[in-house]
């Protein structure tokens, strides 16, 4: 008969795996802790792809309305220089949001943080704001992706104010650990 049908030693094993080593792949709180890197991975993969539609959308608006200088016109229209600048701007302050959502805190799994705080409710609590993070990335997202330069320039303040908003969600994420 083969070791693998052997339950003693296997079982042993997964003992050792299980709680030997302090890990419990059953506990609510393991389950909670990986549901939250898996949302905030959802909100980051989300604004990666707003980033790289505003990103793109500023390319092509560069493409289309910056000329080649030429000896008559050797410099570009400081309006659309300040446009194009602009998409930039907009394209780093989304990829500055999916670097500081996947750098947040999650609550430690030590003895004081047990004692002191309930680690299953303030993970609950933490999966329900990173819920909300999805949301906002999700309406930014859409808001950006599939569109011309133009029409997220037209677009901008609202597109600022969902920024500013998955940035007050961020904060107050931040407050509710410390």
């Amino acid at each position: 008969m083969s070791r693998f049908y052997e339950a003693g030693p296997l079982a042993q094993v997964g003992i050792n795996l299980f709680y030997g080593y302090g890990y419990n792949f059953y506990r609510q709180e393991n389950q909670l802790r990986a549901d939250d890197q898996r949302v905030r991975q959802m909100a980051c993969s989300l604004l990666g792809r707003a980033r790289g539609a505003i990103d793109e959308a500023e390319s092509a608006y560069r493409r289309e309305n910056i000329p080649t200088p030429t000896r008559a016109n050797p410099f570009p229209d400081p309006a659309v220089v300040a446009n194009a600048q602009a998409l930039e701007r907009l394209g780093r302050e989304v990829g500055g949001l999916e670097g500081l959502i996947r750098h947040q805190p999650v609550p430690e799994n030590d003895r004081m943080t047990q004692r002191y705080r309930l680690e299953a409710a303030t993970l609950a609590t933490l999966a329900e704001k990173d819920a909300v993070l999805v949301g906002q990335a999700e309406l930014l997202r859409s808001l950006v992706e599939g569109v011309a330069g133009e029409a997220i320039l037209a677009n901008k303040r609202e597109i600022e104010t969902g920024i500013a908003a998955i940035t007050s969600t961020l904060r107050d994420r931040q407050t509710f650990l410390l």
